[in-house]
């Protein structure tokens, strides 16, 4: 019988398809922190009124690039990004598409969300 991937499995996952995206991108998003978690927090789910944790796959935290000032630079938490392991698995398993295809989607959205764009921004990128 064959395991699920793993939280070390998904980061791997992650970080391979980080490596690919195109080098313009990729000079703004150094210093990214990637942190795979089974759920995302109790604190998040009640901030983002989720109706559960599984409806979550990804968040961004930190301050995006529209929005950064001077005083962001230094002392503050590094931006990061959360993929969260158990719904991307369950969104993995309902759908039928490639884990490497899902956890690219949750990562680029979350770029997005680190460049100043909305979710209906990135659905119009993607629609387009």
């Amino acid at each position: 019988m064959s395991q699920p991937p793993s939280l070390d499995d998904l980061e791997r996952i992650a970080r391979e398809q980080l490596a690919t995206i195109l080098q313009p991108f990729r000079s703004h998003i150094e210093g990214i922190v990637i942190r795979v978690d089974e759920l995302c927090d109790e604190e998040t789910e009640r901030e983002m009124g989720l109706h559960s944790p599984f409806d979550l796959l990804g968040l961004y935290r930190g301050v995006s690039l529209d929005r950064m000032s001077v005083s962001d630079i230094g002392g503050r938490s590094p931006n990061m990004i959360f993929l969260y392991r158990r719904p991307i698995l369950d969104y993995w398993c309902a759908t039928g598409e490639d884990l490497t295809r899902v956890v690219r989607h949750v990562l680029v959205h979350e770029i997005g969300h680190h460049f100043g764009l909305s979710d209906d921004d990135m659905h119009r990128i993607e629609t387009s």
